[in-house]
């Protein structure tokens, strides 16, 4: 999420510049969304569990002690051995996602503000997604992506002192039915206020221990002590990116999943500090979209500032608003993205 002013202030005209050290004020329009989320009414999530693997265990038999076993103990034929289970794969096959352009939405539900995912009937937007993804497929396989706010930055402290809301496990629920009704990918985005990022990921376990969820982060809504959501730019780090992915690398290699992306939206250079210390986790694919508002020349501009000295195995990703972009120009076409260098791999409409 982020404003016209942010890629602005750290994507100059030419595109050239290393950028500001963001600490812009998000406009007035933006910090309403956030008490947009807060009316939406979100509940806590309390109890996640984690699955456990089921163990078996077989009894051995005896054998005889006369010279000659009987026929009735002897078999004629071995019994078959159980065909071993496939390991999981990704909703539209495989075990990697090179295979796949992602292209998605975001939203919440009950707050139209947040993105087009969470306004009408689910089905209907999960078939409009699939339409717009196949437009940005190319060279790949077109695959869906449903990104849905898990954890919303508020501007009020609530009974924590947290600064967040966390989306109700019935909400999530519905929305992983409806991944599963459509071989759609569901990411989980968090935007953790002044909570744990680390700790909002593990509270969604019982999700990412499903093939076909992974996680998506907003650290423009990390939040530091003193600060508030919307009055002030967040940011992460790649330390802790770092520790975000081995997580989920655990969850991986623990239930023998295939590739889960991990997401974080970037809007400014400062957002992201030490960005050499990331590093890539088996079975976990970084994806850094660039989250700039403006004009077709604007977003090249930011595009151009962000993905400069990327760090190796980081794949990217590409924003676009429906609203934000179009307020005095235009949206990006399917070529123009596509014209982009390197090419992103995931494409997300808000």
């Amino acid at each position: 999420m982020t404003d016209t002013a942010s890629a602005g202030q750290d994507a100059p005209g030419d595109g050239d510049g290393d950028g500001g050290e963001g600490s812009g004020t998000p406009p007035p329009s933006r910090r309403g969304m956030l008490s947009v989320a807060a009316a939406a009414g979100l509940g806590l999530l309390t109890g996640c569990g984690e699955e456990s693997a089921d163990s078996a265990s077989g009894a051995g038999s005896q054998g005889s002690r006369s010279a000659k076993p009987s026929p009735s103990a002897t078999p004629s034929k071995h019994s078959p051995s159980p065909t071993p289970k496939p390991p999981p794969e990704l909703p539209r096959g495989g075990r990697e996602l090179s295979r796949y352009r992602l292209v998605g939405y975001c939203g919440l539900p009950g707050a139209d503000a947040l993105g087009r995912l969470g306004i009408g009937d689910l089905d209907d937007r999960v078939r409009q997604i699939e339409k717009t993804a196949r437009a940005y497929a190319a060279d790949r396989e077109p695959q869906p992506v449903l990104e849905l706010l898990a954890t919303v930055a508020n501007s009020s402290a609530g009974p924590d002192g947290s600064y967040r809301s966390r989306t109700s496990p019935d909400t999530i629920r519905r929305f992983h039915d409806a991944a599963k009704r459509h071989r759609a990918l569901l990411l989980l985005n968090i935007q953790p206020g002044r909570a744990s990022v680390l700790g909002e990921v593990k509270a969604l376990r019982e999700w990412l221990v499903h093939p076909d969820v992974g996680i998506a982060l907003d650290p423009e809504w990390e939040m530091g002590p003193g600060e508030v959501p919307g009055n002030t730019y967040g940011r992460t780090s790649g330390k802790e990116l770092t520790d975000v992915a081995r997580y989920l690398s655990g969850i991986v290699a623990e239930h023998d999943l295939p590739q889960k992306p991990l997401v974080f939206h970037q809007v400014a250079v400062s957002v992201v500090q030490d960005q050499s210390a990331l590093r890539p986790q088996p079975g976990v694919v970084f994806i850094k979209s660039a989250d700039g508002i403006g004009s077709p020349g604007m977003k090249r501009d930011t595009w151009r500032q962000l993905v400069k000295n990327q760090p190796e195995g980081v794949h990217t990703g590409f924003k676009l608003f429906y609203e934000e972009d179009t307020e005095g120009s235009r949206l990006m076409t399917p070529e123009e993205v596509l014209a982009l260098r390197p090419r992103p791999d995931y494409v997300m409409f808000e």
